[in-house]
């Protein structure tokens, strides 16, 4: 509770208002996410509300707001079908609520054990391109506003044809004086979040000279009530578990890696620090939630954690005011809020993406290692094609391939040699790609009877650096030589056993570091 009131609002106004603002450019995005998983707008907007308010009240980074997500929307629609199409029609939506269900209890039990702290191991790079491929995403995501909309079923609509003429003029128009707003605004004034401003100017002036132009409730009806308590209808056996359970796993992880890549940039911003793990726990429990109140749920959503900062919102306050603004659109304001140009959201959206891009990777491309623009370039690339969390692993995969094959190069050997000794003073990290050049190093059929390996300039990394000690061990044996190896660590003596009484070991404990010294004589 303690902590909840030193993080509840620095600065209640500004928190309120952004979370207006926040609350006003979730609305089209829940829904256009909710078409996209294939189902109903209320199913993306009560995921919006039920994930925002929990994850805000005991996340573990105040500021960031969480909602319906369309990385995860991608893959749900997968489920939706499926189900729709094996077990029979009108399915989809109950065994997305169950795998929903399932991937909190996944994200829970991911934060129980302390997995959030492996976020650490995303490379720079990668963070770079994360943040780059999002801002493409968001800016792509916009485009179809640009179209006509076609109505299609109960509840969704596909884009048509590009607006042309008028309508194309009004549209760009509003957009451009959404953006204008937002930017310069806040050279004059502070008072009020400047995308909150250019929205009401924008609704104001199409509704004044009555614009004929798209709005929100163009994409659907958001008016309902509460969400209501309820057991997924599906069967309870373990068919349904080995059908949904794949699913849950991968929304699991695209959530969960979206959300603390989310925590990292606005840790950036604010100049704070988040709790990762904490901030698992709470996706998770909020996902449980939605399940069972009818919703598809969600995780961290860049774009509009980037109004909320921007806007001014640091506290927890600014996500449940955005959550509870949205539940009150839903409930008794759906009328006006049908009535905002989808122009201004996009203006919104738009700023974001410039916010949000980091145009600083254009001059640091030619700056920082071919190989880390590559990654760069690439995971950026991955998150337009794929999803966020192919290529976060993909960009890992590759920065950690990378980083082996180069340090796999920086092992070498100094030599010192008198009468009846060799000495071979190992420098760089002995590891499973550098083991090929370790092996180089040596010539057990032209060295004196007595050879040392010195290992206190090298580290013993892993199983097949071991497994190298011990062949280059066999190598000396074999050629009726002594091996003596010196300052090497305690762990590797279980693999040198077959060197006999050959491989003189002395084991002094060190406090500092777990290694063997053994002094030349």
């Amino acid at each position: 509770m303690r902590e909840f009131m030193q993080t509840f609002s620095p600065n209640i106004k500004n928190d309120t208002l952004s979370g207006l603002t926040v609350a006003l450019a979730l609305v089209p995005e829940a829904v256009a996410f909710a078409f996209v998983a294939g189902v109903h707008p209320l199913t993306g907007l009560y995921a919006a509300f039920m994930v925002g308010l929990i994850t805000a009240v005991i996340g573990g980074r105040p500021g960031m707001i969480s909602g319906a997500a369309g990385a995860l929307a991608v893959v749900m629609v997968s489920l939706v079908a499926e189900a729709e199409r094996n077990l029979g029609a009108g399915t989809g939506p109950q065994y997305l609520f169950a795998a929903v269900i399932l991937m909190g209890a996944i994200q829970i039990t991911a934060g129980a054990l302390k997995l959030g702290k492996f976020i650490r191991i995303v490379p720079y790079p990668v963070m770079l391109g994360f943040v780059n491929g999002l801002a493409i995403v968001i800016f792509l995501a916009q485009l179809p506003q640009l179209q006509s909309f076609t109505p299609v079923g109960k509840w969704g609509w596909t884009e048509g044809d590009w607006l042309n003429g008028a309508a194309l003029f009004i549209m760009l128009g509003l957009i451009a004086t959404t953006m204008f707003i937002t930017h310069y605004l806040p050279k004059l004034t502070k008072a009020i979040p400047s995308a909150l401003a250019a929205i009401l100017v924008v609704s104001l002036a199409a509704w004044g000279l009555q614009l004929d132009t798209k709005t929100v409730g163009d994409l659907a009806n958001i008016a309902g009530g509460l969400p209501q308590f309820n057991v997924p209808a599906i069967p309870f056996t373990l068919d349904t578990l080995w059908f949904i359970l794949p699913y849950s796993i991968i929304f699991a992880a695209i959530g969960l890696i979206e959300s603390l890549l989310t925590v990292t940039v606005i840790d950036e911003m604010t100049g704070t620090r988040g709790r990762g793990n904490k901030e698992c726990v709470a996706q998770g429990t909020a996902n449980v939630v939605t399940g069972f109140f009818g919703g598809m749920g969600g995780c961290a959503m860049i774009g509009q954690s980037m109004i909320n900062v921007s806007s001014g919102g640091r506290g927890r306050l600014s996500g449940i005011a955005a959550a509870l603004f949205l539940l009150s659109f839903i409930l008794f304001a759906s009328p006006l809020i049908e009535q905002i140009p989808i122009a201004a959201l996009v203006g919104v959206m738009f700023m974001v993406v410039i916010g949000t891009f980091e145009w600083s990777s254009f001059r640091i491309l030619r700056k920082v290692p071919k190989h880390d623009a590559f990654v760069l370039v690439l995971v950026s690339a991955v998150t337009v094609v794929t999803d966020l969390a192919i290529a976060v692993v993909v960009g890992v995969i590759v920065a950690a391939l990378v980083f082996a094959w180069e340090h796999a190069k920086h092992i070498t050997a100094r030599t010192r040699e008198d009468e009846d000794r060799k000495v071979y003073d190992i420098i760089g990290p002995l590891f499973f790609g550098s083991v090929a050049n370790f092996k180089d190093l040596f010539d057990p059929e032209n060295d004196p009877a007595r050879v040392y390996i010195d290992f206190k300039e090298s580290r013993v990394a892993d199983h097949s650096a071991l497994e190298a000690i011990d062949t280059i061990a066999e190598r000396y044996l074999a050629a009726g030589k002594e091996l003596h190896l010196l300052h090497l660590s305690e762990e590797c003596r279980g693999m040198l056993k077959k060197a006999g009484n050959l491989c003189d070991v002395n084991v002094i404990e060190d406090p500092k570091y777990r290694m063997a010294l053994d002094e030349l004589a």
